[in-house]
């Protein structure tokens, strides 16, 4: 589908926020054509107490919130889904998947919200309308026909705690763990890091934290794009004199300055807060580089003030009584130079110097980061490298400090809490299986790397989805999409068409389902959803706008349906009881993981949310040693690749227009580039060295060394501030130059941050 685009480059000065914000807020309701009063009811209730979760991003919710709680891209998530625009089998109709292949991400969503469940013919190469009954007994057929290690049931991150669990469930009682999520693609790497350096999966802080801290520390984290909503509390961070200290390849303008659009005083003078106290670029892949010298300042200081018999800089206490590891991690850092540290992060020495001494005066440090870390080779050894660097200070389990990996999709902390997990190790089986009597599968599943590769050869026959766009979102996605075909059964859940609805298996079927937003009855009785935030609070959510169509199911409603398509009838599970009463799910939740979900109906609505136990967070240790960890890496840079001449470092990169695969416009406005995304970023001397022009026309091929051609072409050189032998290009537009080799060592999360490629005209 062609799309009337004018490109333009032009440098935005603006803070984030502010009447910018505003202005592309509006453009969004006029694009989705909204009914205005019901959207703003909607918005006043967004991230609020008996009000429903934003769908967007999983940055938690105030206890007090604010009058309207709720950033640009939510508001932007809320008008997507609550858009009049239709699509409907009319439209099917009179187009073939393989012309809507020809559309861009950004028109086949823009289309509208689905309304009838769909079943691919492949004679005409159309969807065309079917039944919810025939579509269940045709996918149940076809699932008992299957060897069930051979299927996979995906999960995005948006599903609820309530959907997630029978999800999880069904795939268990199916007969196999290959449940992989979005988690697989973003911050898995956290999960395998956290838990063997501090015992616990997930990060340490709770919001409260932000309001006690005295010093901020960032990495590869872009709140303005990722997590808006985060500005209010770093503004109240820095207008209390905290120190923000920020490293990442590009300076993004969300970490630099904000205009509060809630504040009319803000607004009408054009006043701004500052954010960043200081501001690092280090290189893409050279975070344990930079961390390293921040650690090795501090035990230079600490020797001088031992030396000097001044208070240390360490907090030794801590470390002897909590830590494991110490002496060999500083025996690392001791042992690098600052002239190989220099070269690998990218920074001075007198920069990383003047970083650590600001760390060093602090009492409550929070380390915050986000994929910026994790999608790397070594992404778990830079999480690993935060940590440490926590670590040296007794900066964890303590008020105003800890550990804070800023999770993207609503609920794909939650998915993985309650069951979505391919590993079994990670879920309470036994329990289970006394619970539902059967025997769970015990062998490891697939995760998205694994069934990938299962495509590829032939061992995956089918694939479920609940939500996403596996196929947008994947490294080698050319490779995979082609083979996608040689499927048996592919079932999509979804709200609006994606590139991923239109490569099929044999038999194939588009489920649409209600969103977050949306009146969800069961047996005429209204239902409520729960949902899991960054910091481990749990949160009722209610939805009560008017569903896109009378011909939609809950997600929740479709998966039940298709197990009991698929299962035998087993008297322990009650899968009508589920789907009638969602309460009734919670008592499950709770049952599988009374630890973790205690009082669970009563406790999620209070303000704020409950929070799950943390145990680090109470410095109790459930690592192998029973200490907190202090692990050394291997190496100080983290992309798994070698430098050459040519060789760039590609670091894949969202606009503020987009929410993951989501493309909701094509202006990117805190980077000045308008109007298209095929463009990639570079430094001005590199471009100068290429014997390149701004403007001009490149392709971008891999330089791995696998054998296999890989290239987006058609990319417009953009002169940009990004470090020497970096590049920038978008997601998921250059996802096809990312290999399926190229991934963290442990988790096989795709490094996306760090990609080897060549530039040829």
């Amino acid at each position: 589908m062609s799309e009337d685009r004018k490109p333009t480059v032009e440098a935005y000065t603006a803070p984030a926020g502010g009447w910018g914000s505003v202005k592309s807020v509006v453009e969004i309701l006029r694009r989705e054509q909204v009914a205005i009063p019901s959207t703003v009811k909607e918005l006043w209730r967004q991230n609020k107490p008996r009000g429903f979760t934003c769908v967007s991003c999983a940055w938690p919710q105030p206890e007090k919130p604010l009058t309207f709680e709720f950033c640009e891209n939510g508001a932007k998530a809320s008008a997507w889904e609550l858009t009049r625009l239709r699509t409907t089998p009319e439209f099917f109709s009179q187009h073939t998947c393989t012309e809507l292949r020809n559309w861009s991400d950004h028109a086949l969503e823009q289309n509208g919200r689905l309304t009838h469940p769909l079943r691919y013919d492949r004679a005409s190469d159309k969807y065309v309308a079917c039944d919810w009954r025939e579509a269940f007994d045709a996918i149940g057929a076809e699932l008992k026909k299957l060897d069930p290690k051979s299927v996979v049931f995906y999960a995005s991150g948006r599903a609820s705690l309530e959907t997630s669990y029978l999800y999880a469930l069904f795939a268990r009682l199916y007969g196999h763990n290959n449940l992989p999520d979005s988690s697989n693609m973003c911050h898995e790497a956290t999960g395998v890091a956290l838990r063997q350096c501090l015992g616990t999966p997930v990060g340490t802080v709770v919001l409260d934290d932000f309001a006690k801290t005295d010093c901020i520390f960032f990495f590869g984290q872009n709140a303005g794009v990722n997590s808006p909503r985060m500005l209010h509390d770093l503004q109240n961070a820095a207008r209390r004199g905290v120190p923000i200290i920020v490293f990442n390849p590009v300076r993004e303008r969300g970490l630099e300055r904000f205009t509060n659009p809630q504040s009319p005083l803000e607004m009408l003078s054009g006043g701004e807060t500052k954010l960043a106290t200081q501001y690092h670029q280090v290189k893409t892949g050279g975070d344990i580089a930079a961390i390293t010298g921040l650690c090795k300042t501090l035990l230079e200081l600490d020797d001088a003030a031992l030396q000097n018999g001044t208070p240390r800089v360490l907090d030794t206490a801590f470390i002897t009584q909590h830590c494991h590891g110490f002496e060999a991690f500083a025996d690392f850092v001791r042992a690098q130079t600052w002239e190989v540290i220099e070269t690998d992060s990218g920074l001075t020495r007198a920069a990383l110097k003047g970083a650590a001494r600001v760390y060093a005066q602090a009492d409550a440090v929070i380390g915050v980061y986000g994929m910026g870390l994790t999608q790397h080779v070594l992404g778990e050894y830079n999480i690993y490298m935060v940590a440490s660097l926590l670590l040296m200070r007794g900066n964890l389990g303590k008020p105003g400090a800890g550990i804070c990996p800023v999770r993207g999709h609503s609920n794909v902390q939650g998915q993985r809490t309650v069951g979505i997990a391919d590993d079994p190790a990670l879920v309470p089986l036994d329990r289970l299986a006394e619970q539902y009597g059967f025997a769970p599968p015990r062998e490891r599943g697939l995760h998205t790397v694994g069934t990938c590769h299962g495509v590829l050869d032939g061992s995956v026959r089918a694939f479920i989805g609940l939500g996403g766009n596996f196929l947008r979102a994947i490294p080698d996605q050319e490779r995979v999409a082609a083979q996608w075909n040689k499927l048996r059964l592919t079932v999509q859940i979804a709200t609006k068409l994606n590139r991923t609805h239109l490569v099929n298996g044999e038999v194939a079927y588009l489920l649409p389902c209600l969103g977050r937003i949306e009146r969800v009855l069961e047996n005429g009785k209204p239902q409520v959803l729960s949902t899991e935030d960054s910091t481990s609070c749990i949160h009722a959510s209610v939805g009560k706008a008017e569903p896109a169509s009378a011909d939609l199911l809950s997600e929740t409603r479709i998966v039940v349906e298709l197990a009991k398509a698929t299962l035998a009838p087993n008297p322990k599970v009650p899968w009508d009881t589920w789907a009638n009463d969602y309460a009734t799910i919670r008592d499950a939740i709770e049952a599988t993981y009374p630890e973790q979900f205690r009082d669970f109906n009563k406790r999620m609505w209070q303000p704020g949310g409950f929070h799950r136990p943390n145990s680090a967070r109470e410095r109790i240790w459930k690592t192998a040693s029973g200490k907190a960890q202090f692990i050394a890496p291997p190496a100080l840079v983290a992309t798994g690749f070698t430098d050459a001449p040519g060789r760039y470092r590609l670091m894949t990169m969202r606009s503020n227009d987009q929410f993951n695969t989501t493309v909701y416009g094509y202006d990117d406005r805190f980077r000045g580039i308008r109007g298209t995304r095929d463009v990639v970023l570079m430094n001005a001397a590199d471009i100068a060295q290429a014997g390149l022009h701004e403007g001009q026309m490149v392709t971008l091929v891999s330089d791995a060394d696998d054998g296999v051609a890989r290239e987006v072409a058609g990319l417009s050189v953009v002169a940009f501030d990004i470090p020497r032998g970096c590049i920038g290009g978008y997601y998921p537009e250059c996802n096809p130059l990312i290999p399926l080799s190229h991934h963290t060592l442990f988790s096989k999360l795709p490094a996306a941050k760090s990609v080897p490629v060549r530039i040829v005209v």
